[in-house]
């Protein structure tokens, strides 16, 4: 069996972070959030992964993934030029995943349930062509969703206006590759991509056996600034981290709870309450750090206040006055505080950045 990581699409709601880093490159506990997903896929036996990528992202996955080796998987890259769809990025794997059955992951989703036995279920039933992760939502509308009998699937619908199912489709896919022809029988859909869920829907209405795998877990699509603040939150206190103290903490620093600070990174005069991981090389003098708060390498904070939020790499905070909180800070960001006169706020903000003011 092989894995499939889809992670060509543009990210438009998480810009402007997107416009320099793929989504699914962006840190969740010091950690790209489809490391996650590649775990899942190594924690069941998978080595092969492809990764469906485009054409502006795919230099930024072969420098971080290379070719897999150092993590113990075989990694290889599929260009998907234009984004039409899931079904159409199955399609453009085909030479990479032969006659093979696979597994399919959209790449910014975190799934953190056990999947061994979804995949097992599916490696002892030869008569299952498709065996679908599900799990029960609020707002089905938001979804595709799953109309399950007796364990089986008989109806999927691409976000049903009047919902007909709460069991939403959440990224986790088994297909064997009677899928490719369920893809060559459909056609676009209304917003010109072949679905995945048409291709699927071709399988149960030709008799195909299609199982449905419910799961009650926490699971995260991670399209938005808020869901990668939350998932970090969870990440960080579920303990998917090592705990341990690599850098220089002086006697006038406090270190509470759950906390890993990189080789290197010096905490000076500061208390640092976990769950809270600091990468390499970072400088963190007269500062509060607080629960859920991840933060990158090469950092630089001194005299703020922070919690529930994530640092990306090379980010330099100085002498703010107010605490920063459920905030997402791209690479290489500085907000410092300057007490000189004349006093006036001055911004160099990208396209669709977002500044709030508290006054």
């Amino acid at each position: 069996m092989k894995a499939l990581i889809l992670c060509a699409g543009k990210g438009t709601r998480l810009r402007p972070l997107t416009f320099t880093i793929a989504k699914h490159l962006i840190p969740i506990a010091n950690k790209p959030v489809i490391s996650y997903s590649l775990e899942k896929i190594k924690s069941v036996g998978i080595e092969e992964v492809g990764i469906v990528v485009n054409p502006e992202n795919i230099k930024d996955f072969k420098n971080f993934f290379g070719n897999g080796e150092k993590f113990g998987l075989k990694i290889e890259y599929i260009l998907q030029q234009e984004p039409k769809g899931l079904a159409h990025a199955v399609m453009v794997s085909k030479d990479f995943l032969k006659d093979d059955d696979f597994l399919m992951y959209l790449g910014d989703n975190l799934i953190l349930d056990d999947i061994t036995s979804f995949v097992e279920e599916f490696k002892n039933d030869e008569d299952m062509k498709a065996s679908i992760l599900l799990s029960p939502v609020k707002d089905p509308s938001r979804f595709g969703v799953a109309v399950v009998k007796e364990g089986e699937i008989i109806e999927v619908v691409e976000k049903p206006k009047e919902p007909i199912s709460n069991l939403a489709i959440i990224g986790l896919y088994l297909f064997r590759n009677t899928i490719f022809e369920g893809i060559a029988n459909i056609k676009p859909s209304w917003r010109g991509e072949l679905e995945i869920t048409d291709a699927i829907g071709y399988l149960i209405k030709n008799n195909y056996k299609v199982k449905g795998h419910v799961v009650y877990g926490w699971w995260k699509d991670t399209g938005k600034p808020e869901d990668l603040i939350e998932a970090n939150r969870k990440i960080l206190d579920d303990n998917h981290f090592k705990v341990q103290i690599d850098g220089i903490v002086d006697t006038s620093s406090v270190i509470q709870g759950r906390v890993s600070i990189g080789e290197n990174s010096e905490i000076i005069n500061s208390t640092i309450r976990g769950p809270v991981v600091i990468g390499k090389n970072c400088i963190i003098k007269d500062s509060y750090i607080g629960p859920y708060t991840s933060i990158g390498n090469n950092a630089v904070i001194e005299d703020c206040e922070i919690e529930n939020s994530i640092l990306m790499d090379h980010v330099k905070l100085m002498n703010l006055p107010y605490p920063i909180d459920s905030s997402l800070i791209g690479k290489n960001v500085q907000i410092v505080n300057n007490e000189k006169k004349p006093k006036a706020m001055k911004f160099v903000i990208g396209d669709m950045g977002k500044v709030e003011i508290v006054r």
